[in-house]
């Protein structure tokens, strides 16, 4: 039964990936009516913290959006790359990380793709060599949020170790940005100069390639630079307080020392920085929930509710069989468990997703807390299958046609830069976290 329940789960994950977005969770309903009602298995608890954690977040970043703070971001990414034009091909994966960073999405990202595309063909150089590594950056930024999905997954998860969000963030900040830096490194002279490319010539031939029409300088408004300090300030004092629990308010329940819980501390603070936004930035609530990052952040909270919910289920149905039968290979070639937490996410095209339903099998087998947080990287597979929106519009962007998908799908311009990024990243992680823990 084991099998044919195994089997069923890959099906709903791999059905609703196709249909992508909020249908992948609408698949791990079907998957967990099959377990429950059909094979019996009891459901598991939904990841609730988890999803309170991501609908906090968004709800945030999204605020910031409607305040004008993300058009700020990108304006000074802008000034940023048209300031090193000749060092596009490793100050754009420095700005797409950060930004992502700094947001928790990769939203800012896609919005300075078409500057990426501008700046470096006004440089006279390849535009598939920024424009590749910046967004594979800007995947992997997210695991280096400490306001992202897949981190608060990952906290939820090893919280209940003693883990905190500053341990995390030591190791997955300067890892990862090492890794984009080595990715920027193996794509600086990729594929031929725009002169000898014939893509880019046959455009230029054929007058596709015309100048860009000047945009009216970008003016910040106080609504904007408010907006970002506010979140600034609230994105800092959750890592604060991740990092310290000792700055946790605490109260002694019969006679026990209890101190709030990081996931409810980031859900406080991401709520109360929304509300101040929303008040002295003058927003109208209505326009949050239909901003496109909040939409973005939701579809997330749905995939993650059916696919872990689902996932968990199984797991806790037929963890002894599993820490039996592979919880000592594990434990003795951790990176296998990489290798399935890159190839579910380039599945599930969701790096939260992927942590939430995986993480937890991880703890469970006995893998020591310092490689799960190594390994975190690995979830961001999702520049394996270039069917991303942001894979997608990196493409769309670059009007020279440099950044390509090949003829055999798999063979496109994200490939290289991704695997040199992902798997430097938690080589040099174990490194890292060998001292964090």
């Amino acid at each position: 039964m084991i099998w044919l329940e195994g089997l069923i789960i890959l099906a709903c994950i791999m059905i609703g990936a196709r249909k992508n977005g909020v249908a992948m969770g609408f698949a791990g309903g079907i998957g967990l009516i099959l377990l429950v009602f059909v094979f019996g298995l009891r459901p598991s608890s939904p990841p609730i913290n988890v999803l309170l954690i991501i609908l906090a977040v968004s709800s945030m970043a999204a605020t910031l959006q409607c305040a004008g703070g993300l058009d700020l971001l990108v304006s000074v990414a802008e000034k940023i790359l048209r300031n090193n034009p000749n060092r596009i091909t490793v100050m754009a994966p420095i700005v797409t990380f950060v930004f992502t960073m700094f947001t928790g999405t990769s939203y800012v990202a896609m919005a300075v793709y078409p500057v990426i595309s501008e700046v470096a063909l006004e440089a006279g150089i390849r535009v598939e060599r920024p424009m590749s590594i910046a967004m594979v950056a800007s995947q992997h930024g997210i695991s280096a949020s400490p306001v992202s999905a897949s981190t608060a997954a990952l906290l939820g998860v090893l919280a209940v170790h003693g883990v905190t969000l500053g341990q995390i963030m030591a190791v997955a900040i300067p890892a990862i940005f090492i890794g984009c830096m080595l990715g920027a490194v193996s794509v600086y002279k990729r594929g031929a100069e725009l002169a000898d490319d014939p893509e880019f010539q046959r455009r230029l031939k054929s007058g596709e390639l015309t100048a860009q029409e000047n945009r009216p300088a970008y003016v910040p408004t106080r609504q904007a630079k408010l907006s970002v300090t506010i979140f600034g300030i609230a994105v800092a004092l959750i890592v604060l307080l991740g990092s310290f629990k000792g700055l946790m308010p605490s109260w002694n329940v019969n006679g026990k020392l209890v101190r709030l819980s990081i996931p409810n501390a980031i859900e406080m603070i991401a709520f109360a920085a929304s509300f101040l936004m929303v008040l002295t930035c003058n927003i109208a609530p209505g326009k949050i929930a239909k901003s496109g990052v909040f939409t973005a952040g939701m579809t997330g909270v749905i995939a993650i509710f059916g696919i872990a919910w689902m996932t968990d289920t199984f797991f806790l149905a037929h963890k002894a069989e599993f820490i039996a039968n592979l919880g000592g290979t594990v434990q003795a070639y951790p990176w296998l468990f990489g290798v399935v937490l890159f190839g579910m996410s380039a599945l599930l095209l969701s790096q939260g997703a992927t942590t939430s339903s995986l993480m937890p099998i991880g703890a469970s087998l006995g893998l020591p807390v310092s490689s799960l947080v190594a390994m975190a990287p690995a979830v961001n597979g999702l520049f394996f299958f270039p069917a991303t929106g942001s894979a997608i519009s990196a493409l769309t962007f670059d009007r020279s046609g440099t950044t390509h998908i090949g003829k055999y799908v798999l063979n496109h311009s994200y490939q290289r830069p991704g695997f040199v990024t992902c798997i430097s990243s938690i080589v040099i992680g174990f490194v890292i976290a060998s001292f964090v823990f």
